[in-house]
């Protein structure tokens, strides 16, 4: 017999909280029913899930074992009641779809908006995420698509093409490269002129961090980092205020700085460009309405190219 859902999410609030007292009160049962429901449960599985003690409880090599299974299990039965409902009340259902912040803040929002528009029974919940992040969510099975930047590892997903992107220095308009005598035919600045210079960048989580710190090392210098932060916008707002040269990509950089006078220049070299990609779970469940999606972005990307 399968254990019941009710034991394994209590299961997992248990070794979340390494307490089944406040398992117990967050699930609005008893202890004795709490410590029942563990009991049933190994005996299911015949095997200990937890070690007890006065501080609470530890899994066992065995509890660990099964933690990840239960938490995915939980995701799809949630997923399949949310879909059930949208489906009796008239909808095809909800898509969840994590992006990384650069496509976030350039061509996604409008793909999205066509897809919408063209089906209106499709509900689309979106979040931005670092790209790692992303990777990591949908081979768990806990969102349905992502957009990334190409260079992490991808095993078990299926990526396409979508857009790219390239990296840009963000200036105050006193600084020696926003003028135009300082600018080569192409408009772009090398990644070296602004080593010296004290840098404001995203936290280090984030893939362009990644890249902008390899190069770094490739050409024997350091990323004199002054201030890293989570958004574009604090970014701009801190090379605005006068603390650094600002690291972000081009069209983001471009459509913020303008607002606050400042100036945007495209790094010359060629890793510079970055790809981004569209990422689903292999052997993903049949999804009408997750096709479609993914055949309006590939179509989206070739348009955009």
């Amino acid at each position: 017999m399968l254990p019941d859902i009710d034991s394994l999410a209590l299961f997992v609030r248990a070794a979340e909280l390494r307490s089944l007292t406040k398992a117990a009160e967050a699930s609005h049962i008893g202890l004795a029913a709490a410590s029942r429901r563990m009991a049933l449960l190994e005996h299911r599985f015949k095997t200990t899930l937890f070690e007890r003690s006065p501080r609470g409880v530890e899994l066992t090599p065995a509890g660990a074992s099964l933690l990840p299974h239960a938490r995915a299990l939980l995701v799809e039965i949630n997923q399949m009641q949310a879909d059930m409902r949208d489906h009796a009340e008239g909808s095809k259902g909800a898509l969840r779809i994590l992006a990384n912040t650069s496509v976030m803040t350039e061509a996604l929002p409008d793909d999205l908006a066509s897809f919408a528009k063209a089906n209106p029974d499709v509900r689309l919940i979106v979040e931005e995420r670092w790209s790692a992040e992303i990777v990591q969510s949908l081979i768990s099975a806990e969102s349905d698509i992502g957009i990334i930047v190409e260079g992490l590892r991808t095993e078990g997903l299926d990526t396409f093409p979508y857009r790219t992107d390239r990296l840009a220095v963000v200036l105050r308009a006193d600084h020696p490269l926003a003028s135009t005598e300082s600018l080569s035919a192409s408009g772009a600045v090398s990644f070296e002129e602004v080593l010296d210079d004290d840098l404001i960048a995203l936290e280090s989580g984030s893939s362009m961090m990644r890249v902008l710190a390899q190069q770094a090392v490739i050409v024997e210098k350091t990323l004199q980092l002054r201030v890293q932060v989570r958004s574009f916008e604090a970014v701009c707002r801190m090379v605005q205020a006068g603390l650094g040269t600002g690291l972000l990509p081009f069209q983001a950089a471009q459509a913020l700085g303008r607002a606050m006078g400042l100036v945007v220049r495209p790094l010359a070299e060629e890793w510079a460009e970055r790809r981004m990609l569209i990422c689903v779970k292999q052997h993903r469940p049949v999804n009408s309405s997750l096709a479609m999606l993914l055949e309006h972005l590939k179509l989206a990307s070739r348009q955009g190219a």
